[in-house]
């Protein structure tokens, strides 16, 4: 890369969404007990706004459009890369977008991994980009491609990359599940270079199916691998619709660095803002309080509305972040 200008760098504090309180310091005077008693009724918590690009991946990303997601109160982005909508493969593009999130005051929480061979403009669709291709050539193509996206931390710090293992139409064959060990060996190495740790995301495919996750990563060992829990996918998983939430996540547990949060009714991907479908979302959120290390960064990956009747993006903009203020009324109520 062209080493002429400097990194930019968004902003310097470290990306998170949910923080349970931190213990008081014993004491035997009365006020540090009663603030103690006060903190846990009160279950104060931290909420990082975060939004995924994803709401217009259509779209070209534009100072206008972060100036929104910053006006609506977002404190960070989840990029999605896709070179209609951002262009990674660009060096001054990216450093580019770094001075426009830091005039936005907004960080770069993670980069969405590239999901489509199709590089045109205003597409999102395409020919899927799969680290479970059996043919090599393609395989490599593929991981080519990833590294690109990989490489603009070295202008663009993030640190976080979510990843699909195999598309919604995928079987579990044993082929491209060599060929996706062998794939997520080189990438996770090459990204924790540019200090980037590979999160590979639940999907409805067979290859993405929490349980097949779980697995794939104790046989195999990938140690530097991590998981990004994504609840709308969950709750499309087989099983009572009231258990699918909870099982996915026990079967992830143990690898979550991250997470997803849209809604839907059960029956179809829709990314609707939480409440707006049936997930039970304060048990969803215990869940997340209940990991080790107090901190998941929660990530609100929304699908535009679009129609003659749909209210434009600075409405959906501000929707996305009101579905946010009632997720924070849930926390402070658990």
């Amino acid at each position: 890369m062209n080493a002429a200008a400097p990194p930019t760098r968004a902003t310097t504090a470290p990306p998170s969404a949910i923080s349970r309180e931190a213990p008081l310091a014993s004491s035997e005077t009365p006020f540090p007990k009663l603030l103690g008693w006060f903190l846990g009724r009160a279950k104060l918590v931290d909420m990082q706004r975060i939004l995924s690009t994803y709401l217009f991946v259509s779209k070209k990303l534009t100072p206008e459009f972060l100036a929104l997601i910053h006006g609506a109160g977002f404190q960070a982005i989840e990029l999605f890369a896709s070179r209609g909508h951002f262009d990674y493969t660009n060096t001054q593009d990216v450093r580019g977008m770094g001075q426009i999130l830091a005039d936005n005051r907004l960080q770069l929480a993670s980069l969405h991994a590239p999901t489509s061979r199709d590089f045109g403009p205003n597409r999102e669709g395409g020919t899927p980009l799969s680290i479970t291709e059996v043919e090599r050539v393609r395989r490599i193509e593929a991981m080519d491609e990833l590294k690109r996206a990989i490489d603009i931390a070295e202008n663009l710090p993030f640190s976080r990359m979510i990843l699909h293992m195999g598309g919604h139409r995928d079987t579990a064959d044993p082929r491209k599940r060599d060929a996706a060990f062998s794939s997520l060996e080189h990438l996770v190495l090459h990204a924790k270079h540019v200090g980037v740790t590979i999160c590979v995301e639940n999907t409805t495919g067979e290859m993405g199916q929490p349980a097949y996750l779980h697995t794939f990563v104790e046989e195999t060992r990938l140690t530097g691998l991590r998981f990004n829990f994504d609840i709308g996918h969950a709750h499309l998983a087989d099983g009572p619709q009231e258990e699918r939430v909870a099982t996915s996540f026990e079967a992830m547990r143990e690898h979550i660095a991250s997470a997803h949060i849209h809604d839907n009714l059960g029956d179809k991907d829709a990314h609707l803002p939480p409440h707006d479908g049936s997930i039970d979302w304060p048990a969803a959120l215990k869940l997340f309080r209940s990991l080790p290390g107090g901190e998941t960064p929660l990530t609100l990956e929304l699908k535009e509305k679009t129609g003659p009747d749909a209210p434009g993006l600075p409405d959906q903009i501000t929707a996305a972040a009101k579905s946010l203020d009632r997720l924070e009324e849930d926390l402070h109520a658990l």
